[in-house]
């Protein structure tokens, strides 16, 4: 016998030992532990490393709707999940895998694919995990675009069935075939264009050609403008604030050659042929941006340089890398900086991804060191528009999305024992449903404790700039 069909066949018995560790149907038996902790007091735990003046903003954000507070939640949702059962195959794990963080955006070669997009919270864990924060995003959605019962349940079982299913696929696929699988976005169409109707496939269209207008080029037209014959980033507090604004004449010399250092070190951290690339751009200016719902409070920056001329610029995208909310409930990362853990992390999972992504530390203005990790700020970046969902869109795309982090889950982790635990019965995709229905009626208590929170003026928020 070959030595890797001997492999195959002992993952397929892990795989199947599994479930006597957690049967399958046992994955949608969830209730809120009695010790369970205030989410109210989980969320300002987090904030207390923030920038005070911009965590009123990212509790504004969180009370829009119970979507977005559970967008905002990973770390609630993360303690909830270190309790839930677990079959013991570990993969790198997005943390916060979440139906609006996955989008499209620009590979090397300039297709657009379609992928994960967001690495804050990766980290290797349980699989299972990332499922659950899937298919309960999918039944909160649902909830608030007020899909009937039934139509919430056929979006959630859709995404399960996809990842189930995608992943018995990949488990019989050779290594490299299972390493290379991505899904371009003009194969969306194509695979999808039966199932959609005018309107939808209309928005799609538009959507992508939007995507595609989404460049360094055209974030200098918005972000950017001449100031005294020099190219200065807008001014638009507190949303985007240049770091001239926040520092007085002293401070910001001083500040500039911080920059100049950690460019430096960002710089050593990519392949030696794209720091020639970097090389032929200049720094011309800095700000601090208020980013998504989560990440409101962490420290993010962007930076413009340019390269030949003004027609040539680059935006690159500074973020700050705290520790992962899995980290209390899964291994202790291997990597002494969250900012190469968020890279490292995001190059396992992606089929593709930025090839100017790295990393870098800071000392801020209060003298601490902090971790930070570098992106390109728009690089045809793209998101579906959730709140513009029909029932039988949010099913395609909850396909898609099940689909995908089965690839990204298939990269790191033992997919044959994945798939042969899953099987090719329904039981894992029924019982994601009821998880997902469970998990998003606790959603909505926690945050009606949010609510509460700031009625009871125990917390700020920042209604006027969500």
């Amino acid at each position: 016998m070959d030595p890797a069909d001997n492999g195959r066949i002992d993952s397929k018995e892990r795989g199947k030992r599994a479930r006597e560790l957690a049967s399958r149907s046992s994955h949608g038996d969830w209730q809120a532990a009695p010790e369970r902790p205030d989410p109210v007091d989980v969320l300002e735990e987090q904030a207390a490393d923030r920038v005070q003046e911009l965590v009123p903003i990212r509790y504004g954000r969180m009370l829009v709707s119970p979507f977005t507070f559970y967008r905002g939640a990973a770390a609630v949702m993360a303690a909830d999940l270190a309790g839930t059962p677990v079959s013991g195959i570990t993969v790198q794990a997005c943390g916060d895998a979440h139906l609006s963080n996955f989008g499209g955006f620009a590979a090397p070669d300039r297709r657009l694919i379609f992928d994960i997009n967001d690495f804050d919270e990766t980290l290797p864990g349980p699989w299972e995990w990332d499922v659950k924060r899937l298919v309960a995003s999918l039944e909160i959605a649902g909830r608030d675009r007020e899909f009937g019962r039934k139509q919430r349940m056929t979006v959630v079982q859709s995404a399960a069935t996809e990842y189930r299913e995608q992943m018995r696929r990949l488990a019989k696929m050779g290594n490299l075939e299972a390493w290379y699988e991505r899904v371009d976005l003009d194969l969306i169409r194509d695979q999808f264009a039966a199932e959609i109707d005018v309107e939808t496939a209309s928005r799609f269209e538009r959507n992508v050609a939007k995507a595609r207008r989404k460049t360094s080029v055209r974030a200098f037209s918005k972000l950017a403008r001449e100031v005294d014959g020099e190219v200065r980033i807008v001014s638009d507090p507190p949303l985007i604030t240049p770091l001239r604004e926040l520092l007085d004449a002293e401070a910001f010399e001083a500040a500039e050659g911080e920059l100049r250092r950690m460019y430096a070190e960002y710089r050593s951290t990519l392949p030696q042929g794209l720091r020639k690339l970097l090389d032929r751009y200049r720094f011309v200016d800095a700000a601090r941006k208020v980013v998504g719902v989560g990440s409101v409070g962490t420290r993010a920056w962007i930076v413009l340089l340019v390269g030949r001329d003004r027609g040539d610029p680059l935006f690159l995208q500074i973020k700050e890398a705290q520790r992962s909310v899995l980290e209390p409930y899964a291994a202790k990362s291997i990597y002494s900086r969250q900012g190469r853990r968020v890279v490292e992390g995001q190059r396992l999972m992606q089929a593709s991804g930025d090839m100017l992504l790295g990393w870098m530390s800071i000392t801020g203005f209060d003298g601490v060191r902090r971790d930070f990790y570098v992106r390109q700020l728009w690089d045809a970046k793209g998101s579906a528009q959730i709140d513009q969902m029909s029932p039988r869109a949010m099913t395609i795309y909850a396909r898609l999305c099940g689909g995908v982090l089965a690839n990204a889950h298939a990269r790191s982790g033992d997919r044959v024992a994945i798939a042969a635990y899953l099987g090719g019965g329904e039981q894992f995709d029924r019982a994601m449903v009821e998880f997902a229905t469970r998990y998003a009626d606790q959603n909505e208590r926690d945050f009606a404790r949010l609510r509460e929170a700031v009625d009871a003026g125990r917390i700020r928020v920042d209604l006027e700039t969500v």
